[in-house]
């Protein structure tokens, strides 16, 4: 970093003692205004030795002299401007300036004599003469009357909110002081305006103090003010709590010319260059420069910096307009802001022609915001943002800023102290555990129009759809985005699963979360590489005809004090009930969604990983959590709704705006509930009202926690005991097409002690197997939509671990029962290519028309068997046998149009690992009714097996 350089003090000013020029003749008046164009070297010649030596030391810093009234009347004057400026002077000028006060004052009073003899032939001229030698006179003595020692202040006022810059102008402005003289002797309230004038000339609000003069007083008239940055925002900009630097920093007209001001802090000097003028600013201290030019119009112009060892050429960030614009203001503010993402963060762009990078960011309770990153060296003092209006967003442009760069904002809170925070609309960040947003922009170029175009043919409900769920970072440990695209794609085309299922993609600090827990809602996880890097990943799986749906979390966020947490120093993306935000069960916090903003970032947040990343489809995750303002929650831990009841009306409407916004945007996309209890209409359309008199949710599918659970606990026990658990299997069906269901055997179920899905098989080894392979088959049959586990395809034994991922060495040719897990991850593959050359098995799925029970009451058999149905009437017949015997000429009932039935899966076939009893003949009906149709089969049902037969 630069070492700061010593403070130089506060900027140096004027005094009443200061060499007073000599009062203009006639011809002078009549040329001032050519003299305000005099360059500054010419300017210095004309004026005296004290005057040009402050003009090289203080720029435009210090104050113009004083009118020869002022001289005449040195000691009340002089204190009067001593008042002015009493809190910035520096202390060890005085004595020289007091000493160059009593020379000036002597000075002029010869030169006052010499004038006034020059001016005696006009009577109105001789007889003010007179009275301001009298007056001089006095001033020694005595103080002068009520109403000339108003005139004096006001005109010692005037005086001390010159410049030295002003000293190409010394005639004009020893005629400009003394019309606002006369006008001060008429009575004192002028005068008091005119001091309060001078006390604010370096403020912000300088141009519009002298706007009324500047429209009555021509051109050459006008008196130039301090160009330097008045105390109160001086104050603001080093505490980084200032609202609207832009209106102070930069290039301003103000009365006299252009005042520039720059703040950059650790800088040894700052030159401003317009042109061929080169004009270095002068030294306030404490990063603070100044200078006034005499220019009609803001000019273009560029800076020199100059630090120790280097000098920066750039650009003055706060010379350039705002970047977002009222309408993306107005819609942020409703909550409508569908593409938030291109609004807030930090955007390269080119602003003005010129290149650099928009910073904006949500903070409405900051009292400042600054940018702090690698180009600052972390320190954001000279970047402060500017607050765009009651929106609550803050903006900054920074040019010559461009991607790669580091960022975080540092916020300071209601109380004053200061928080670094990282960009929640960071579309990029650091590998975790670094926790900085990084600039980002995308150049990539998709190749899957083809997969677009096709995938909005069908919903995804009346369509194939079958899922393997997969933790990226896991997967294949090691694997950059980039490298699972070579490998991913073709291992999950082979096994020919439609979709895929990544576990959150998002940024998250902790590993064992799984994504779980996200801090950048926006940002791709840099675990595995760039944003770039994870579209070609989603574009590869695609080209191979593969969807790619995405687990999505706005139920809730951690609590870490660099993400979103009491982000600007109160709840803002949390609810400010505690009871509310506190997640009850994951030490984490609730979106307050009832807030206009914060709905608008998640619904913001869903368009954007389908519209930017070409997502399929979201799997939303905790749905339950965010609907029920009880969950997990005892007596008087929470406070019901406005009708008394237990929902969270906020987080419905959230949900049904969701799914309605996606819907209508992005073709062909689906967006899945984790929904674990009976609520009302989650798949229903969001304008259909429902029993409950709730709309729907609008969702497109929904995992049916309740089957999986309920199979689960039946395979769980021993055969013997299964016909007591036999309506474990069957009472899906009492509510399959309520909604539109997936059937999911997740994560969720093969972790934290609940063991591998084929370990949860009871029996030897071989037993565990069979009735994996026999659930798979019976699942695959069933209605609704399949989700499989990673691992779970090959009946991995050990439960997942994040840290290892898969047990890939169970498929090596050399390990002793490879053939046995190969097995399973062939009926796998075998599964979905029938399912998907099947229609009976998915066109419909959410129709009671698509399905049919042989029968469902044989408990003491442990045999399951229905028919799956297509639009047509085509049929596919599933039967399983949770027995570990083979059951012969077991008779079905079937019906009587099918001349033959052939078996299309079986899986205790000898290639799958079972024991080889198949049905390898066609199967023909007969005439003899069963189970309540006029047509039978007789089959020989293999040991813990599921046959799928179709007809022949």
């Amino acid at each position: 970093m630069t070492p700061r350089p010593e403070s130089s003090g506060s900027r140096p000013k004027g005094t009443a003692g200061e060499k007073i020029p000599e009062q203009p003749t006639a011809a002078q008046k009549k040329s001032a205004a050519k003299k305000t164009a005099v360059p500054k070297q010419a300017a210095a010649k004309k004026a005296t030795a004290p005057a040009k030596k402050a003009a090289v030391k203080k720029t435009a810093a210090t104050r113009s002299p004083a009118t020869k009234a002022t001289a005449k009347k040195a000691a009340p004057a002089k204190t009067t401007a001593k008042k002015a400026v009493e809190k910035k002077a520096v202390a060890k000028k005085a004595a020289p300036e007091k000493a160059t006060a009593a020379k000036a004052t002597a000075e002029k009073v010869a030169a006052t004599k010499a004038t006034t003899e020059k001016t005696t032939a006009k009577k109105a001229t001789a007889k003010k003469a007179t009275a301001t030698k009298a007056t001089a006179t006095k001033a020694v003595a005595k103080k002068a009357t009520t109403k000339k020692a108003v005139a004096k202040k006001a005109t010692a006022t005037k005086a001390a909110a010159t410049k030295t810059t002003a000293a190409k102008t010394t005639g004009t402005k020893a005629t400009a002081a003394k019309p606002p003289a006369k006008k001060a002797t008429t009575k004192k309230a002028p005068a008091k305006k005119a001091t309060t004038k001078k006390a604010t000339a370096g403020d912000n609000t300088a141009g519009n103090s002298t706007a009324a003069q500047a429209q009555t007083v021509p051109p050459e008239m006008e008196l130039a003010v301090s160009p330097a940055v008045g105390s109160a925002d001086r104050d603001r900009l080093l505490n980084g709590t200032h609202h609207n630097p832009h209106s102070v920093l930069g290039a301003h007209p103000v009365p006299g010319g252009i005042a520039f001001r720059v703040f950059r802090p650790y800088a040894l000097s700052v030159t401003v260059v317009a042109g061929e003028v080169r004009t270095e600013l002068q030294n306030d201290g404490d990063g603070f420069f100044s200078g006034l030019l005499p220019l009609r119009e803001v000019p273009e112009y560029r800076l020199l910096v100059e630090y120790e060892g280097t000098v920066l050429d750039t650009e003055d960030a706060y010379r350039f307009l705002p970047t977002l614009g009222d309408l993306d203001l107005h819609l942020i503010g409703e909550g409508r802001h569908e593409e938030l993402w291109t609004a807030l963060g930090a955007h390269p762009m080119t602003h003005q022609g010129v290149t650099g990078t928009r910073f904006s960011v949500w903070a409405p309770n900051a009292l400042g915001v600054r940018v702090a990153g690698t180009f600052n060296f972390w320190d954001g003092t000279g970047h402060v943002m500017r607050s765009l209006g009651s929106s609550g967003v803050w903006e900054l442009f920074l040019p010559d800023i461009g991607e790669g760069e580091l960022y975080k904002f540092e916020i300071t809170r209601p109380d004053g102290s200061k928080t670094m925070r990282a960009d929640p609309m960071a579309r990029r960040t650091e590998v975790p555990p670094a926790t900085s947003s990084v600039i980002t922009s995308s150049g990539y170029e998709w190749s899957d129009a083809e997969w677009l175009s096709r995938r909005a043919e069908a919903p995804a409900h009346e369509a194939p759809f079958s899922v393997y769920e997969m933790h990226l970072p896991s997967w294949r440990p090691g694997l950059t985005y980039r490298q699972l695209a070579e490998q991913l794609p073709g291992y999950v085309k082979n096994l020919g699963f439609t979709h895929v299922e990544l576990m959150p993609v998002a940024e998250h600090p902790f590993g064992g979360s799984w994504g779980y827990q996200v801090t950048g809602f926006f940002a791709p996880t840099a675990r595995l590489g760039t944003p770039d890097d994870f579209r070609y990943l989603v574009d590869s799986l695609h080209r191979a005809g593969i969807g790619v749906l995405m687990d999505w979390v706005p139920a809730h966020f951690p609590r870490d004090d660099w993400a979103l947490a009491e982000f600007d120093g109160r709840p803002l993306y949390e609810h400010a009930d505690p009871l509310r935000a506190a997640h009850p069960d994951w030490g984490t916090l609730e979106f307050d969604y009832g807030r206009n903003e914060v709905r608008n970032f998640l619904v913001a947040n869903a368009l954007y990983w389908c519209e930017e990343f070409h997502i399929d489809g979201l799997r939303v995750d905790a749905v339950a959590s965010m609907l029920y303002l009880d969950y997990s929650r005892e007596p008087g831990q929470w406070t019901p709704n406005e009708h008394g009841g237990r929902e969270n009306l906020d987080a419905v409407a959230f949900l049904q705006e969701m799914n309605a916004t996606l819907y209508r945007r992005v073709p062909g996309v689906v967006t899945i509930a984790e929904e674990s209890t009976a609520w009302d209409g989650v798949t229903r359309a969001t304008h259909h009202k429902g029993p409950s008199g709730f709309g729907g949710l609008g969702f497109g599918l929904k995992w049916n926690m309740g089957w999986m659970h309920d199979s689960l606990q039946y395979m769980s026990h021993e055969p013997v005991y299964r016909k007591h658990h036999h309506h474990e299997m069957t009472f899906s069906m009492v509510y399959a097409y309520s909604e539109n269901y997936v059937l999911p055997i997740s994560h969720d179920e093969v972790v934290h002690g609940k063991r591998s899905l084929v370990s949860k098989m009871p029996g030897d080894w071989w037993q565990q197997r069979a009735n994996h392979r026999a659930y798979l088959g019976f699942m695959w049959a069933h209605p609704g939509k399949q989700l499989l586990f990673m691992g779970q395809e090959f009946a991995q034994g050990a439960e997942w671990s994040e840290a290892h991922g898969p047990d890939w060495w169970l498929l090596d040719p050399g390990y002793g029962a490879e053939a046995e897990h190969r097995g399973v991850r062939d009926l796998v593959r075998d599964l979905n290519t029938v399912y998907r050359a099947t229609p009976a098995l998915w066109r419909l799925d959410t129709d009671p028309a698509g399905f049919e029970w042989v029968v469902g009451d044989a408990a003491d058999d442990n045999v399951l068997a229905f028919l799956r149905l297509d639009p047509e009437g085509n049929p596919l017949l599933s039967v399983s046998n949770f027995a570990p015997v083979v059951r012969p000429d077991y008779r079905l009932g079937v019906p009587e149009d099918v001349p033959a039935w052939h078996e299309a899966v079986n899986t205790d076939a000898a290639a799958y690992g079972g024991s080889d009893v198949t049905n390898p003949d066609p199967v023909k009906p007969e005439a003899q009714p069963w189970h309540g149709r006029p047509a039978s089969i007789r089959l020989t049902l293999p040991p813990l097996s599921t046959v799928w037969l179709r007809p022949a």
